[in-house]
């Protein structure tokens, strides 16, 4: 049997550049559907059927495979010794017999209805190729034109395939159009019926941390190592990162010169308001900074529970809890850590003893400079009573020599 002999070999690799799928694996899928062809043309499903390609050609030969058997029970994959004997001489019992059933001129009609077989085998194969590229690039950035926006639901176009951006893995309040390029995040890919099935977002955290690959070389190459990354998709993110290298900043490194590195960031997702926080082994202080604009007061941890208290001033809640709890839910995801924000006017126990140490401790201190004070006027008015006694002193002196006559003053002289 020929299945266009001229062009078939060009054919077949053309195919397989396009598909960007294994020739022998398209190859296999003619022979099975010769196979099949045969079958259902001539033959049975009992019959153990091999068919020779030549895969310069596409000439295919038809082989019958047999058990040669002393007694022929089934005798579509058996045969008789004798029978055996008179196709080929010397065969023994337990050796198999491949007789070419070929039939003349059935080229054309093998073709028709091999085809759809062809077809299925072809796209079988392109699934699996298309899986086993797209498996190796999960948590990996992506390039995707916008195909069509069904809906709530956009299309997108990959290399070689396709994906549904879904509602939910989209950011709030962001627009698509047809012919839009954009940036998703490969989360997940699944082998189906249907194919592989793409899971992409532009809402998922980790796509902050490969855009940040992207454009920080520092990021790129690991000297600064984002640690945690806490986001709500189009609105804010936070992420911590340290740095390996003790010359290198590395809020510095990710924010940029005039903030052009993170400000690159924040207009591929939508304008989304992103925190650069950097690492410390402290508790306190990443507390602190996680939690930042507002001022913390005071904290009390509860190691079993992992949740901690932190009191705030009143006019720093408000920014200590974000619009919605957005800050204060950040921040937790952060530090793996449930937050509550409390007033520093509910403080109780060690708080308030600490408080009135201070108290105690004002009031001493003024008590004291109070004492100063009293001494420093003592010895001011003690100082006053010897002023004036030295001046009476002096005053009755004057008057004593004024009584005196001119012959006393003279004979003193």
């Amino acid at each position: 049997m020929n299945l266009n002999p001229q062009n078939f070999a060009a054919a077949i690799n053309q195919l397989c550049d396009e598909k960007k799928i294994d020739a022998s694996t398209v190859f296999e899928a003619v022979e099975e559907a010769i196979k099949a062809a045969y079958r259902k043309d001539f033959g049975n499903r009992d019959q153990n059927l091999e068919v020779i390609l030549d895969r310069a050609t596409g000439k295919a030969n038809v082989l019958l495979v047999r058990k040669i058997v002393e007694k022929v029970e089934n005798p579509q994959a058996e045969i008789s010794v004798e029978d055996a004997q008179q196709i080929k001489k010397g065969l023994k019992v337990g050796a198999k017999i491949k007789i070419d059933v070929t039939p003349p001129d059935y080229g054309r009609i093998a073709s028709q209805s091999a085809k759809q077989v062809i077809i299925q085998k072809i796209q079988d194969a392109e699934r699996q190729a298309i899986y086993a590229e797209y498996t190796d690039r999960e948590d990996e950035l992506l390039n995707a034109l916008v195909h069509r926006v069904d809906g709530r639901f956009v299309h997108l176009e990959l290399d070689r395939t396709t994906a549904v951006l879904e509602p939910r893995d989209q950011i709030p309040r962001e627009r698509y159009q047809q012919g839009q390029r954009v940036k998703v995040y490969l989360e997940k890919v699944e082998l189906t019926s249907r194919g592989a099935v793409l899971k992409v977002s532009r809402a998922h955290p980790r796509l902050i941390f490969r855009l940040m690959e992207l454009e920080i070389p520092e990021v790129r190459n690991g000297t600064v190592v984002v640690k945690a990354i806490a986001r709500d998709a189009g609105v804010r993110c936070k992420l911590v990162v340290d740095s390996i290298d003790s010359n290198v900043d590395p809020v510095g490194a990710c924010v940029g010169q005039r903030g052009v590195r993170i400000q690159n960031i924040t207009d591929e997702v939508n304008g989304e308001r992103i925190d650069v926080i950097e690492f410390s082994d402290d508790f306190e202080t990443m507390l602190k900074e996680v939690l930042s604009p507002a001022k913390l007061d005071h904290f009390v941890k509860h190691d079993d529970e992992k949740r901690v208290e932190v009191y705030v001033a009143e006019d720093q809640r408000a920014l200590a809890i974000g619009k919605s709890g957005q800050n204060v839910r950040l921040a937790g995801e952060i530090l793996g850590w449930d937050i509550d924000i409390l007033n520093t006017a509910e403080l109780s126990g060690e708080v308030e003893v600490e408080e009135n140490e201070k108290l105690k401790t004002k009031n001493e201190k003024t008590d004291s400079e109070k004492e100063k004070d009293d001494d420093k006027k003592d010895s001011k008015k003690s100082e006053k009573i010897v002023a004036e006694k030295v001046d009476e002193k002096n005053s009755e002196k004057a008057a004593e020599n004024s009584d005196k006559k001119p012959e006393e003053k003279k004979n003193e002289k």
